[in-house]
């Protein structure tokens, strides 16, 4: 397990589409909600009614409300496309004949695959948050006070968990063999996700759960119901690793 940590962590972090989604999730999330928040001062009332949460609590709460909103969405693609890259790539790459010949078992080789994403997803969550509390300060929102201490908290881990919620696109990326498979798949829950949360049904579905509790402030969904990203994961994880085993080149 540990060469294969190493050999997939070294991939991982040299890969040019890991870099630049890393880059563009973190800068693009904080630039968009403090160009948001600038945009509040403005002098038309119509663009400023728009503006949400900034409004309406306004200040950090607010700011880090609009931040679970787009981080619900953007946060979900960013992780689904690194997730179907990293589980793809073998196939569009050709490398996938030679994993029948390394003592490394496949399962092995995936399971590292998904310890090195989750530890990424956890790394990327530590830096939005710096980079919003950064953001924010530079957009004159003053000194973070202690009661925005728990919209921090639920913004980290609203990020987390939605690294956890993207696993699905493992399995499908290596189902089709194709980066596209797990996109496609990433897309779908995101849709459904929201088909859910128009529905009034979103707290009981783990794929929704996690950003309606960050942007509701703690109160449209409860521990139990974020705890259903739980068996997510551990599906995601058994059917991957299940594939993985199975592979075979005549396919």
């Amino acid at each position: 397990m540990t060469t294969a940590l190493v050999t997939e962590f070294t991939k991982f972090v040299r890969a040019t589409v890991v870099r630049a989604t890393t880059i563009i999730m973190v800068l693009g999330i904080a630039l968009i909600c403090s160009s948001m928040l600038l945009a509040v001062g403005t002098a038309d009332p119509q663009l400023a009614a728009k503006l949400g949460p900034l409004i309406d609590p306004g200040g950090w709460v607010g700011y880090f409300t609009l931040a679970a909103q787009v981080t619900g969405a953007a946060g979900l693609l960013a992780y689904g496309v690194v997730l179907s890259w990293l589980f793809s790539r073998e196939f569009a790459e050709g490398t996938i004949t030679g994993l029948f010949a390394i003592p490394v078992s496949r399962p092995t080789i995936a399971t590292a695959k998904l310890a090195v994403y989750l530890g990424w997803g956890v790394v990327t969550s530590a830096a939005l948050v710096l980079t919003l509390i950064v953001f924010g300060l530079v957009g004159g929102l003053g000194p973070v006070p202690v009661d925005v201490v728990p919209a921090i908290a639920r913004q980290f881990v609203l990020t987390v968990l939605t690294a956890v919620i993207a696993t699905p696109a493992a399995w499908a990326a290596t189902a089709g063999r194709s980066v596209l498979a797990g996109i496609g798949t990433t897309i779908g829950i995101l849709v459904l996700s929201q088909v859910t949360v128009i529905a009034g049904t979103g707290a009981w579905f783990p794929f929704a759960a996690p950003a309606l509790w960050a942007i509701s402030n703690g109160t449209e969904a409860t521990i139990v119901q974020l705890a259903l990203v739980l068996p997510v994961l551990a599906l995601s994880t058994g059917l991957t690793l299940h594939a993985w085993h199975r592979l075979q080149l005549d396919r």
